[in-house]
């Protein structure tokens, strides 16, 4: 199972071209434009959203970007559909909405889409997402165990000690591409027993979203621009068959770990 670079800088001739997608406050994506001497460039910022709420466009004026807003919500709401995309309609919608942004990662030559808090099924090729899990465990029938936007707190219902981020090239699938890097652990530090944690389903949602800040902090904030880099850089590969990691040619089917880069 021979791999390739996804990016190969000696044939591309300059640095890797990244186009950063999000819908709130971005925090993901000032992280990768703050990494100090990274060898890709943002090349724009785009959003799905023109709510307030979105700091996209404060962040593209403070690192001097384009910025690009196309509210998903009204382009769905328009055309009197619902955002969802299990139905061949929906998705279909999501495919023509998503036509937008591939006119733009087309007119920047771009080579790699990288989602940092960007809340929209995406039907575009070729984009990095970081998720608060570690998506090298699964179940018995081989299926990754935490999955979707409530990873964290299944994470904790189910009994984790550790929790960890990360980094996958998306398919049309729930969290479901080729895992790239996996972060360091943060601990499962909770203020009760979990039995009387769950019993109080507020409590539960509250203790999760201090373990998902956390986790962004400790996990995503590192995982995600090192895995850009190690793309830039031509370390980061996948199997001819793009199912598996690899970094200088050897083999990391449960992701790459930070303590591999010291």
């Amino acid at each position: 199972m021979a791999g390739k670079p996804i990016f190969d800088p000696s044939r591309a001739g300059r640095p890797l071209r990244v186009a950063a997608f999000m819908s709130g406050s971005g925090t993901n994506v000032v992280k990768l434009l703050e990494a100090p001497g990274a060898s890709y460039e943002v090349a724009f910022i785009f959003s799905d959203t023109a709510s307030d709420k979105c700091r996209g466009q404060e962040i593209a004026r403070r690192f001097d970007l384009p910025y690009f807003a196309y509210d998903v919500r009204r382009f769905h709401e328009k055309r009197g559909l619902k955002r969802s995309v299990k139905s061949a309609e929906g998705l279909a919608a999501r495919r023509a909405y998503d036509q937008v942004a591939q006119r733009l990662v087309k007119a920047f030559d771009i080579d790699i889409i990288a989602l940092g808090g960007y809340m929209s099924f995406l039907t575009l090729t070729g984009a990095i997402n970081v998720h608060p899990a570690d998506l090298s465990l699964v179940d018995e029938a081989g299926k990754r165990r935490f999955v979707g936007d409530d990873a964290v707190l299944d994470a904790i219902v189910a009994g984790q000690s550790e929790l960890r981020s990360s980094t996958l090239f998306t398919d049309l699938g729930v969290d479901s591409g080729p895992l790239l890097m996996v972060s360091d652990p943060i601990p499962v530090e909770l203020p009760a027993p979990l039995a009387e944690i769950k019993a109080d389903p507020a409590h539960l949602r509250q203790v999760a979203d201090q373990h998902q800040e956390r986790l962004k902090q400790a996990g995503d904030w590192v995982v995600f621009p090192t895995t850009l880099e190690l793309i830039a850089q031509g370390r980061l590969g996948l199997t001819d068959e793009g199912g598996v990691a690899t970094l200088d040619g050897a083999l990391k089917p449960g992701g790459v770990r930070p303590a591999e880069l010291a």
